[in-house]
């Protein structure tokens, strides 16, 4: 018996605009920089482009430069890392004078300092990594902390202890999430973990907290099998989107290039009635040529 991923996400719109948190974000800091008329598909409004930002720069300058650039390129706001920011301060700057927010920042040591390590300590600098991001996503208006749960290794670090002890110190961090009204979203990554949809559906659903959710990552599940399934298996435990196309005789590549099936993906999106960001995970021929590919196969 699963809980119904429904109720939760609407007990959170309720409580605290979480799950709408970036768009209303996006609302209060400044509109996309493309006209109305500029962008007419059938997502227009629905999903919000933006691409991975890293650090963003080190100095309010170079934020506001870079800031701009996307919002000259159409994109409707940007993606952090936490503790790659150095300069909260300067970007909370540089948002209020751009009018483009950071939109959700990723925790940046989850590779490293995992949730799910069999050493104590190495978990303890996890959960603190991850109660930093989360505050600092605060600080910044943002909705969201990207988290990778854990990665099996072997023995010591196999599937039951990824799902065990990430769960474990998830929900000692649950308190802080809530507090702050900020998710945290697991991403599906090739960590060895959840690599089928029903296995990453069962895993939020164990969670069973309206604070924490999916970050779907379009191009890395399909490896496994086609996109758009995942898609409708996990429904509307997907709060946020990685964009990324893979093929098996290409690999990552440039967007379109794949073998993901973008047509079934919109439609599932639409299925699962998705609403919220899309952020380019990778590179193309070069930031305009995201924009362009984003708004096609996303129909924005």
């Amino acid at each position: 018996m699963h809980s119904d991923p429904t109720s939760r996400r609407d007990f959170l719109a309720q409580a605290s605009g979480t799950v709408a948190a970036g768009i209303v974000a996006l609302k209060a800091t400044g509109a996309p920089a493309q006209k109305s008329e500029e962008r007419s598909g059938a997502n227009r409004g629905r999903i919000y482009k933006a691409n991975k930002g890293g650090g963003i720069g080190r100095d309010k300058s170079a934020m506001v430069k870079t800031l701009l650039t996307y919002k000259e390129l159409g994109f409707d706001g940007i993606e952090g890392g936490s503790p790659d920011i150095k300069n909260i301060p300067a970007l909370q700057e540089a948002i209020a004078e751009t009018g483009v927010p950071v939109h959700g920042l990723v925790d940046g040591v989850h590779w490293n300092d995992r949730l799910s390590s069999p050493d104590e300590a190495t978990r303890d600098r996890g959960r603190e990594a991850l109660e930093q991001a989360l505050r600092d996503a605060y600080t910044l208006r943002s909705s969201t902390v990207l988290l990778v749960p854990g990665r099996v290794t072997g023995p010591e670090e196999n599937h039951d202890h990824v799902w065990e002890r990430s769960i474990t110190e998830i929900r000692k961090v649950l308190p802080l999430a809530s507090a702050l009204g900020v998710q945290i979203l697991i991403e599906n990554v090739w960590n060895g973990f959840c690599e089928e949809p029903e296995q990453l559906r069962d895993y939020i659903d164990e969670i069973d907290s309206p604070w924490v959710g999916v970050y779907f990552d379009i191009g890395n599940v399909r490896k496994f099998g086609p996109s758009e399934d995942w898609i409708r298996t996990l429904g509307s435990r997907i709060v946020k989107l990685d964009v990324k196309d893979w093929g098996k005789e290409n690999g990552f590549c440039r967007l379109g290039e794949g073998d993901v099936n973008w047509p079934e993906v919109r439609k599932a999106l639409a299925e699962i009635r998705f609403t919220g960001w899309a952020t380019r995970e990778g590179r193309d021929n070069s930031l305009e040529d995201t924009a362009q590919l984003m708004d096609e196969l996303l129909d924005l």
